[in-house]
């Protein structure tokens, strides 16, 4: 497996994502292999104070970088040698089975959809984040962002891409499926939600539970939590915040730990054809080490090909 990452992308790069790679050698599969995109002569030059296995890593050079100011369609498009463009490019022609990037979100963003495609059958792709469960495990709460403004149709489509989600790469059995609301009656919350609760209740595709509320959130109620992109922004970067409160006042707690974003490394793009991952821009060489660990693990579950597959047979969802 060729597991491709953006060099430099991410206000740390190119130093901690290639500290960050050294690490994960260790920690991928016999066989895999970690290919860095950048500027080949920076890159090389902080590798020199690393010893790695050039049968573990090796360079594609990209002299170009989508600085995270930049306009996102118009800079991918006038950047064709920059690091995202050219990761893209690979993965599409297959030179990758993976691409992951602390980067510009929107030209990720912008690659997924128009140079790797969404699966068809799909309206929109979707962004998930992982958030602890107080006990163990992971429930699924998605959309954190891409989309902020959405209609019934595209959640009831985010619950059946996060069912599968949380059970090909969780590996949670016949996960529960809950709406993200301001109470626990059917009826509750705003328009979007009233709408949405209807079809998700008729969804056999997946494990309705019914509405969940702020508080379930680390109870394990649900597996899956689904909202809009605004809402699940707001939840997640309030959850990051207070990660970092806890982590500057030392707070020694497991739980508090499993807050930490850079234990995941990078967030998947959901339902687009071949697997991405955007990681947070501030990200630092744990996070980067544990977004190549589950860059493989996404392509090993085959998530995009299930997707593929249920789509098939389920045309009227």
């Amino acid at each position: 497996m060729v597991i491709g990452i953006d060099a430099m992308g991410g206000d740390n790069a190119p130093s901690e994502v290639v500290e960050g790679i050294v690490e994960a050698q260790t920690a991928i599969q016999e066989g895999d292999i970690i290919t860095l995109i950048g500027n080949e002569p920076l890159i090389r030059e902080h590798l020199d104070g690393y010893t790695y296995s050039e049968d573990k890593i090796n360079i594609v050079h990209a002299p170009e970088v989508i600085a995270m100011d930049d306009q996102p369609t118009r800079a991918f498009s006038a950047k064709p040698r920059s690091s995202i463009s050219v990761g893209f490019r690979l993965l599409k022609e297959g030179k990758l089975d993976t691409f992951a990037s602390a980067g510009n979100t929107g030209a990720m963003l912008v690659g997924s959809v128009y140079e790797i495609g969404v699966i068809k059958g799909l309206i929109r792709p979707t962004t998930a984040a992982l958030v602890p469960k107080e006990n163990s495990g992971y429930s699924v709460l998605l959309d954190v962002g891409t989309n902020p403004d959405v209609k019934p149709d595209v959640m009831n489509q985010f619950a059946f891409l996060g069912s599968l989600f949380a059970e090909f790469f969780l590996r949670t059995q016949n996960p529960k499926v809950g709406l993200l609301n301001i109470g626990s009656e059917d009826k509750k919350g705003n328009i979007l939600c009233q709408s949405t609760f209807p079809l998700l209740k008729q969804n056999d595709e997946i494990n309705f539970i019914g509405n969940v509320e702020g508080h379930d959130i680390f109870n394990g109620k649900a597996d899956v939590i689904v909202c809009d992109g605004y809402t699940g922004n707001i939840v997640l970067k309030q959850l990051e915040a207070f990660y970092e409160v806890m982590a500057k006042r030392q707070a020694d707690d497991p739980f508090i730990e499993r807050l930490n974003f850079e234990n995941h490394g990078a967030t998947p793009v959901i339902g687009i054809n071949k697997p991405v991952l955007i990681a947070h821009g501030i990200s630092k060489a744990k996070a980067f080490k544990n977004m190549v660990v589950n860059s493989a693990h996404l392509a090993r579950s085959g998530l995009n090909e299930i997707i593929r597959q249920k789509l098939a047979e389920n045309i009227g969802l």
